[in-house]
């Protein structure tokens, strides 16, 4: 009788994977091969019944860090391009930031100069530029520079710059019963005004850094809430684990990463019992994007690449496994 079950157990789940496999096409930007595989496998031993991997619904948390694994990252994170672009636009109420570094760099379009103030000038840029308004100011200036502003080698916006395979991902997910959530180390109040739109995933499911926030009540008694210079959370590195306890409170079954700055997320994900996906987006085509890993200031991929070489993560490479990279 036990070999009846165990029968009707396996004819169940192949039934299931055979279905699952059929869904690929949902992932037409993927080349055939391993990296497709692995996730279509993965899906279908998750959502099967009778599979001795089944995952509930409620269970199903996938997250993704964004900047190079959702978008493009080079050649500087796109949020201190926003950030550089609000200070030009700032600067006529600052007068004085004509001559005061790192402000006097950015006006000046003197990137050696500013490279030279490094961790702290940087820093300076990102205050100025991100506090002092109202989140509802702020998210408005975001989405007027996500309109405008064009990526300097390709001449599209930011937002055109997102990756078709992973947006495919994303919804062959979403239609397989899993819930998709953002984990980045880009701000949380950068990321809600567009990500809905471009990615299929609403605000509540953005974790990221923030800075923290005090609700101002206006002469008529309105509140609103003040973006202030101080941090409260920096989402990144072992700071992940920690946002997906805090603001997912579960444990995901799947992460998709692109550097250093995610191992910790997907060493804690890898931790949980039952099946796991741990995935990298590795760097590897210069014409069509850019190529990059264990040199790159922006992006490093190093250590994250040799545990997903020793632990068999899987690690998808660009220029092999996607047809297509921006849509």
């Amino acid at each position: 009788m036990r070999r009846v079950i165990h029968l009707i157990s396996s004819v169940v789940f192949w039934i299931c994977a055979s279905s699952a496999y059929a869904q690929s096409d949902a992932l037409p930007s993927w080349n055939d091969g391993g990296t497709k595989q692995s996730i279509v496998d993965f899906v279908a031993r998750v959502t099967a019944q009778g599979s001795a991997d089944f995952v509930p619904v409620e269970q199903r948390i996938a997250v993704f860090d964004n900047d190079g694994t959702l978008w493009c990252e080079q050649p500087i994170y796109f949020q201190f391009a926003f950030a550089f672009d609000r200070i030009k636009a700032m600067a006529a109420q600052h007068p004085e930031w004509k001559t005061t570094q790192p402000y006097k760099a950015i006006l000046d379009g003197d990137m050696k100069a500013f490279a030279a103030s490094g961790e702290k000038g940087l820093l300076q840029i990102v205050t100025a530029a991100h506090s002092g308004m109202t989140t509802d100011e702020f998210s408005k200036a975001v989405i007027e520079w996500t309109t405008t502003a064009r990526h300097p080698r390709f001449d599209r916006p930011y937002t055109q710059l997102v990756y078709q395979p992973m947006l495919e991902l994303l919804a062959y997910l979403r239609a397989n019963g899993f819930k998709t959530f953002i984990v980045s180390g880009g701000g949380i109040e950068f990321m809600r005004p567009w990500v809905e739109k471009i990615y299929g995933i609403p605000p509540e499911q953005v974790v990221g850094s923030s800075g923290t926030v005090a609700l101002q009540m206006d002469a008529g008694g309105k509140p609103s809430l003040l973006k202030t210079p101080k941090i409260e959370f920096v989402d990144d590195g072992p700071g992940k684990p920690v946002g997906i306890n805090r603001f997912i409170g579960r444990r995901p079954i799947f992460a998709f990463g692109n550097s250093d700055g995610d191992l910790q997320m997907l060493q804690w994900t890898a931790a949980g019992g039952g099946a796991r996906f741990m995935g990298l987006v590795r760097h590897t085509d210069a014409e069509r994007e850019y190529a990059y890993d264990r040199q790159s200031k922006i992006g490093k991929l190093d250590k994250a690449l040799d545990e997903a070489t020793a632990k068999g993560w899987q690690v998808t490479d660009m220029k092999k496994d996607w047809k297509t990279i921006f849509p």
